[in-house]
Parts: structure tokens; C-alpha cells; sequence
């Protein structure tokens, strides 16, 4: 296959930091029920992350968080921005179960297809994760269908109450999360005069231990990343694997966090 020009190149060449596209085309990739950009890394058959915007994002927004994007391009990730679908006048992700609206696990699954179909993304090796309301995305479909992507890595983002009785499993997941983060509070907020309440995240670590079988709650590990304080749970049943990582700061994706991330991913089984 012939290869054009990556975004990324484009960047380097042109200053331009931030423009969103599809690959080295102007525009939206636009398939049947949204749309995404997304940028390539010079390489062939290039695993992928699939990253979702916070409420009121965007696609573009998230490709302009270059201490984010740069890193995954440089270790040959390609990077996917799906746009969100509307929620009152925003773009968000359909993400509670009981709403209406977008099948957003039916979008993504479309999504990354298109991209296997147009650019030749590895469709085996293709990473969920999301920011605050993308993060929540990314916790539901997990629970329901954890087999979708081959990881889940969500950022200041987790399930609201009542939160799930139980998920499927096994899950793989790596949840980062701000100490001081006010917007999504590790301990829940309520939001809408009291229509919507943002969910404890270490309950919703309870959940998922429960789903991967852990047959202790006690953490196998800690381990210090630069900014990053981390614990894990393993041992836990075959394919699964959970972990956390706290930064001091509050509601961001946070520098450092791409290589990170990308070091656990290739840790795992078959990553």
C-alpha cells in the first residue's frame, strides 16, 4: 500500500498544531451514523487508540492536545477522535443506560472498521479511552461489552449512580484519575439539582475486581511513574487486569499519561 502523507507530517512541515482531519485528507471521515479525524503514524498496520472528547468537546479539541498525541504517534500509534452525538445542544456520548439516543457501541464498532477499511488500522489491537464524559462512555460499554476493544484506558471518568449491580468480564483497564480533580470528584458529585449523581470510582473499582474474579480486594502492587501514583490488581482470571493511577492534579489528561499508557498496554497479554 502506498502511503500519503501522515497528519502528523503535515504538522511538522506546516506549524499548524491542532488541525484535525481525515488522516492527510481536509475534513471529517464521515461514515454512517458520525464521524471522526484521526492521524497516522508512519508505519503499516499501526494499532490504534480510539480517544472520546468530554461533554460539550469535540473531535478536533481532542487532537489538539498535542503532549497527548504526539507521544502515541511517535511510538506508531494512530490516533482516533470520534465525534460525539448531540445532547442538549452538545456534543456528548450516549453513554446511561435507559437513554435515547445514538448506539454509540454500534458507532464506535463503525468507526474503528472504517478506519481498518480506509487506512489499515490494526482492528486486533485497538485501545478505548476517553476524557470526563468520554470516560464514561467508556466505562458502560466496557461493563456491558467488555470483548469490544482490546483495552479500556479511561481518564477522570467512571460510572454514575445507581451504578451497575455487575459488568461482564473479563475486563482490562487502566483508570487515571486527578487527586484534586473538582469536575469529577473521586468520590461522585451530584450534578442537575440533583437528577444526576457522578458515581464513587473506587466502588466502581469494586465493581470491576468483582467482574475479573479478584479473590482479594488488596491491591497486587504499587509503583511510581513520574507524577503518577499506581496500584493493580492481577491474579485475577485469565485476560483481565485492572489498575489505577493517581496524578495531583484535577480534571485533565494529563502530560506523561500517553507513554504510560502505552507502556501498560504492551505489558499485557498479547499487547
Amino acid at each position: 500500500m502506498i502511503r500519503t502523507l501522515t497528519t502528523a507530517a503535515i504538522l511538522a512541515m506546516t506549524g499548524q498544531a491542532g488541525l484535525a482531519a481525515c488522516a492527510d485528507h481536509e475534513g471529517m471521515c464521515e461514515t454512517a451514523s458520525g464521524g471522526y479525524h484521526i492521524e497516522l503514524p508512519n508505519a503499516e498496520n499501526p494499532p490504534l487508540l480510539v480517544f472520546l472528547h468530554g461533554y460539550g468537546g469535540s473531535a478536533k479539541g481532542v487532537l489538539k492536545n498535542r503532549n497527548m498525541v504526539e507521544p502515541l504517534l511517535a511510538r506508531g500509534y494512530a490516533v482516533m477522535a470520534p465525534e460525539g452525538s448531540d445532547r442538549n445542544g452538545r456534543k456528548s456520548w450516549n453513554f446511561f443506560p435507559g437513554w435515547e439516543g445514538r448506539d454509540e457501541a454500534a458507532f464506535l464498532t463503525e468507526v474503528v472498521q472504517d478506519a481498518s477499511d480506509r487506512f489499515g488500522v490494526d482492528a486486533d489491537r485497538v485501545v478505548l479511552g476517553g476524557f470526563s464524559a468520554g470516560a464514561f462512555m467508556v466505562y458502560y460499554l466496557a461493563c456491558a461489552s467488555p470483548d469490544t476493544f482490546s483495552a479500556y484506558v479511561p481518564v477522570s471518568g467512571g460510572f454514575w449512580r445507581p451504578q451497575p449491580q455487575s459488568c461482564e468480564g473479563p475486563v482490562r483497564m487502566f483508570h487515571t484519575h486527578g487527586w484534586t480533580d473538582n469536575v469529577v470528584p473521586l468520590e461522585g458529585r451530584i450534578l442537575g439539582g440533583g437528577r444526576f449523581h457522578q458515581g464513587d470510582i473506587f466502588a466502581g473499582l469494586e465493581i470491576w475486581r468483582v467482574a475479573n474474579e479478584c479473590v482479594d480486594t488488596k491491591p497486587s502492587g504499587f509503583s511510581v511513574t513520574g507524577q503518577f501514583m499506581r496500584r493493580y490488581w492481577s491474579g485475577c482470571s485469565d485476560g483481565s487486569m485492572l489498575e489505577l493511577a493517581l496524578f495531583p492534579g484535577g480534571h485533565t489528561v494529563p502530560k506523561g499519561w500517553a507513554d504510560m499508557m502505552v507502556d501498560w498496554y504492551e505489558g499485557l497479554p498479547g499487547g
